[in-house]
């Protein structure tokens, strides 16, 4: 049967039986038994085999980095030249400094594993003859699948049972508009935009319902085959753009150091090997060689907190926009309100309360085989009526072009009688399908005053905050099959009040976003009467509103300029929302879009960041960055906060790490070609760039000051190439002295220039970071426990190891005496001193 699958063509040409036949299927579906088998048989149903990251393979990416390579390929130069005490300690701190990383990247990788398997995609199938839920990797060629609006197509397949059932199919085929998929055979030479009895992997449906033989999965599915095209690289996100241009400035300056270096000390007659390792020891020491690392634990780590505040990550690279969005466009249900929708009553064309009506809807509710939505299930919440006479016949789905969804449903205590479609949606919608009314038990004409009379009505109650739907019907034969033009000429039967209480805490929310810098625009489907009312009465200020019928008199120009004036956009349909999203975008904003339903994912993909619910249709999840495991704006700006805090720290490891790297290499850089020895060796300046890494791995943990968390970040190549060049050579202008006192004044030989070099460089990169990581005054900022605690070890480290013998013999280091120890610690008290009164100076004429 492999070599079946794998060779199966024309499928959409092929008789149902047969397929079913060819697939040892049947409408049934399969067994668990032999569901099971395949999946072992074929793997699991992903495009791209997911490959788990090893241990082993983790750790040798530790040495994925070129300079590392020209050390380990220098070190081994010196094993044959005879110095492999040397050789072998710069591999010995090479390999520490890998088990470092590896350790905090094992860590992090398998906490976003566990994340990762809370955002499993679903698909229903039908198992052993029930339907049973499983991971979408887990459909196997043969399963028979149950399709729903707001599904994701998990594999290929042959539509075997269909009702209004139309896909979006746009991410395969290019096509902007749904296309119904129905039952039957199509010609063998058939483009794939033209196979109307075929779903494929990665579409959605749009509406209606459907059950499919899958009959291709993974690799082998029509998306999988271009999965080259479809699953090229995304754009990159600006964080990503600016580690990319960092990392390509540092770069050229280490080329050219390593090769300016090695030349200057080959010229002056220094030893060849030796040069060489110095000259990259000292490139190693101004790269962040743990940035990758570093970014990855803290991201994970942001991640982690994150989902402890309710929000789960879906793309990490994606935090930093979080961090940096500045405008928030969402729907009101669930954010303003309480997301906790009930039926108010139902009542008939004059405004009375009506059994009828709500006899009506209940059996609409009901009847319906869509997707689930909260006002059909707050009618289904109320007290049953007697119904239990009536069974369905047919059914038209809902969809969001009409707005409206229509049952047929047969009394079968009057046998022969006609049947009744019912049909519950927008008013406006079904109002346009109605050309009478009841009134006093009798149809009569729905005329001019009629309609007058509704729409004051419907007005009234939606100035209240009720959501306002209409009920129809009329009488059809029972065994005829109905589609969306058999929905005219109806009855307007009455009104469905449905309300959805404000949330008391949202004016403090709204508060919250506002001093985060976060403006709220709601964007919603609902009409604009009711929208103004739940704005107002959370307390939201209404700067203005603008409705779909509006927008559409709008170019995009006129809409970005409006956008960024108005906060409410009503009555729009998907592609407004889209339109909105890149409007606000084209004007500078990092625009986020707070959305759960099928219409919704246009707008989530195009938003900066997308943000969908834990309950959200399955393309909606697909389509978001981010998933709130409530829908609540709280637990978004928790989330917004944690994201700030998240690249905060990524900032602060850049810029410590780039401007006392910086300042220490380039001082040796210059130096050493006019000393009489090398300023450190390179398996002192390598073991300083060990120990300095130690508290480094910490910063994902560290606090972060509230004004950094109050406004959005951006990343800003032109802060940190700044911040380099003024700290660094800050950190320069002391070296210089501190050469100067130590080998000018204190007249210090080769070992304990080394010596105190390495203590003075060690401390000054410790403690200068305890000055970076916040504006403030470095005492008035609390760092986070495991920085400190880690950076105060290895301050004791660094003054303890010239007294270890062992260490002495080793590195070279010599003790040194008390006054010498004293001067050390002083020089490096005036550096933070300096560093605090720079820092102010930087910050208070940079607009950073």
């Amino acid at each position: 049967m492999n070599q079946l699958i794998e060779t199966l063509t024309s499928q959409w040409s092929m008789p149902l039986d047969l397929l079913f036949e060819r697939l040892h299927s049947s409408p049934q579906g399969l067994s668990g038994g032999e569901a099971k088998e395949r999946l072992s048989r074929f793997g699991r149903n992903l495009l791209l085999s997911r490959e788990k990251v090893t241990p082993v393979r983790l750790f040798l990416n530790q040495f994925n980095n070129p300079l590392i390579l020209i050390l380990v390929f220098a070190a081994i130069i010196s094993f044959t030249t005879g110095d492999w005490i040397d050789a072998t300690i710069v591999l010995a701190i090479l390999f520490a400094s890998a088990v470092l990383g590896f350790i905090q990247e094992y860590r992090a990788s398998n906490a976003m594993e566990t994340l990762r398997r809370q955002m499993t995609l679903k698909t229903k199938v039908l198992r052993d003859g029930a339907a049973v839920i499983i991971p979408s990797e887990e459909v196997v060629p043969g399963d028979v699948v149950l399709l729903s609006a707001g599904s994701i197509i998990p594999a290929d397949g042959i539509v075997i049972q269909a009702d209004d059932f139309f896909v979006n199919q746009a991410a395969l085929t290019g096509e902007s508009f749904p296309m119904e998929k129905k039952p039957g055979q199509v010609p063998d030479k058939t483009s794939l935009a033209e196979r109307t009895n075929c779903v494929f992997m990665g579409t959605n449906v749009r509406s209606g319902s459907a059950r499919a033989l899958i009959f291709q999965t993974g690799k082998l599915t029509a998306y999988g085959q271009i999965a080259g095209r479809l699953a090229a690289r995304p754009p990159e996100t600006e964080f990503q753009r600016g580690i990319r241009q960092f990392g390509e400035m540092l770069s050229r300056v280490m080329m050219v150091l390593v090769l300016v270096v090695l030349a200057a000390n080959i010229f002056f007659k220094k030893p060849v090997i030796d040069s060489l390792l110095f000259a990259v020891a000292l490139a190693v020491g101004i790269a962040p060689e743990m940035l990758p690392a570093i970014i990855s634990i803290t991201l994970s780590i942001g991640a982690q907190e994150m989902a402890k505040r309710g929000v789960i990550v879906r793309k990490l690279e994606a935090i930093e926009n979080f961090g940096s969005m500045d405008v928030l466009c969402t729907d009101k249900t669930g954010t303003l309100t309480l997301g906790v929708v009930h039926l108010d009553g139902a009542f008939d064309p004059e405004g009375q309360p009506s059994q009828e009506v709500f006899r009506l809807a209940y059996l609409n509710a009901l009847f319906q085989t869509g997707l689930t939505n909260p006002l059909d299930e707050a009618i289904l919440a109320e007290t049953k009526p007697e119904i239990e006479q009536f069974v369905k016949t047919e059914e038209i789905p809902y969809d969001f072009v009409r707005k409206r969804l229509s049952i047929v449903a047969q009394n079968t205590a009057l046998s022969g009688q006609m049947a009744t479609m019912i049909t519950k949606g927008a008013m406006d919608k079904v109002l346009e399908v109605c050309t009478t009314l009841w009134r006093e038990r009798r149809s009569i004409p729905l005329e001019a005053a009629c309609l007058d009379e509704i729409q004051n009505r419907f007005n009234k109650w939606s100035d209240q905050g009720y959501r306002v739907l209409g009920i129809a019907t009329k009488e059809v034969p029972p065994q005829a099959s109905y589609h969306v033009e058999a929905e005219n000429e109806m009855t307007f039967a009455g009104f469905l009040l449905f309300f959805d209480p404000p949330r008391p805490d949202t004016l403090q929310t709204l508060q919250d976003l506002q001093k985060l810098g976060v403006q709220l625009k709601l964007i919603t489907g609902d009409n604009r009467r009711v929208t103004q009312h739940i704005a107002q009465s959370t307390g939201m200020p209404v700067s203005d509103i603008i409705t779909g019928s509006e927008m559409n008199q709008m170019d995009n120009e006129a809409l970005g300029r409006r956008a960024e004036e108005v906060n409410l956009f009503a009555e729009v349909d998907p592609n407004q929302k889209e339109r909105i999203i890149l409007a606000l975008r084209k004007t500078g904003h990092v625009v986020g879009f707070m959305g759960d339903g099928i219409n919704d994912a246009p707008a989530l993909h195009s938003a900066d960041v997308g943000i969908s619910v834990n309950n959200a249709v399955d393309v909606a999840k697909e389509a978001a960055d981010f998933v709130l495991m409530e829908q609540s704006l709280d637990v978004l700006r928790r989330g917004i906060e944690e994201g700030r805090k998240t690249f905060a720290n990524t900032l602060k490891y850049i810029s410590y790490t780039e401007s006392a790297n910086f300042g220490n290499m380039i001082s040796m850089a210059v130096l050493s070609p006019f000393l009489p020895f090398l300023p450190l060796l390179p398996k002192q300046i390598l073991l300083n760039n060990f120990l300095t890494d130690l508290p480094a791995t910490t910063i994902a943990t560290d606090t972060v000051d509230s004004e950094l968390v109050t406004r959005p970040e951006h990343w800003n190549v032109n802060y940190i190439r700044n911040f380099m060049l003024v700290f660094g050579l800050l950190s320069s202008v002391f070296d210089f002295l501190t050469f100067g006192l130590l080998l000018g004044v204190m007249k210090l030989n080769e070992n304990q220039f080394h010596t105190a070099w390495f203590i003075e460089s060690l401390l000054t990169e410790l403690f200068v970071f305890l000055v970076f990581r916040t504006r403030r005054l470095f005492f008035r900022s609390r760092p986070g426990r495991w920085l400190l605690l880690s950076t105060l070890l290895v301050c004791l480290i660094s003054l303890v190891l010239p007294y270890l013998p062992f260490i002495q013999t080793v590195f070279g280091f010599v003790p040194l005496p008390p006054v010498l120890m004293i001067l050390l610690l002083v020089i490096t008290g005036l550096y933070i001193v300096a560093n605090e009164a720079v820092k102010k100076v930087f910050y208070r004429r940079a607009s950073y």
